[in-house]
């Protein structure tokens, strides 16, 4: 998520029909225990994660056909009172029926939550909690602000931190065969999408 600090627009609790009439098509907001949170304008390295991953992830779904990658503006419906909208987002190919054109019924299978100054109680704590209960497969944090990238996987409906091969290579199981590392995630500037989206795709590390 962005930088701002987070408020309500509404004073009860708001629904997600609610909220979808509140929140204007292209702003970046959250539905989370009721409340809305609206986000400022990314800053330009949360723009060059958000993009880098998203490229790679798109990239290597769409060349073995395994589902479809949403980016910060699309919905993910996990109960009538939440609706938060992962930076990148990863729906394998099975669960595509439940998409729909202003968001989906349920959680990803791969969340991925940007780390800023103002949303990281949300993507810590709060929006884990969502994708855990929802039932997304991976959760990813990338946390630029303290250097660090932590992957949560699903296992007996808790999701457990995954540990990363030579300290740098995680290996995703939702999105069969990806790899990355997380230098690359680290990386100001971050690394060419392309090329290192051809690594992956080789297998190679």
């Amino acid at each position: 998520m962005t930088t701002k600090t987070a408020h309500a627009i509404a004073p009860d609790l708001v629904t997600v029909a609610e909220y979808r009439r509140l929140v204007r098509d292209g702003e970046k907001a959250d539905l989370i225990d009721g409340v809305i949170y609206m986000a400022s304008p990314d800053s330009r390295r949360h723009d060059r994660i958000q993009g880098f991953t998203r490229a790679l992830v798109e990239g290597y779904a769409k060349a073995k056909s395994l589902g479809e990658v949403f980016g910060s503006r699309f919905g993910f419906e996990v109960s009538d009172f939440d609706e938060p909208e992962p930076d990148v987002a990863f729906v394998s190919r099975g669960r595509l029926h439940l998409v729909h054109e202003v968001g989906m019924k349920g959680g990803p299978d791969i969340a991925v939550e940007i780390v800023s100054r103002e949303s990281r109680h949300r993507d810590y704590e709060d929006k884990k909690r969502l994708y855990e209960e929802a039932g997304t497969q991976e959760y990813w944090i990338i946390d630029p602000l303290q250097n660090r990238v932590e992957f949560y996987r699903l296992a007996e409906g808790r999701y457990d931190l995954v540990p990363l091969e030579q300290n740098r290579i995680f290996r995703s199981t939702a999105l069969e065969g990806f790899w990355l590392d997380i230098e690359w995630l680290l990386a100001d500037p971050p690394p060419n999408a392309h090329e290192k989206l051809q690594e992956v795709l080789r297998g190679s590390l």
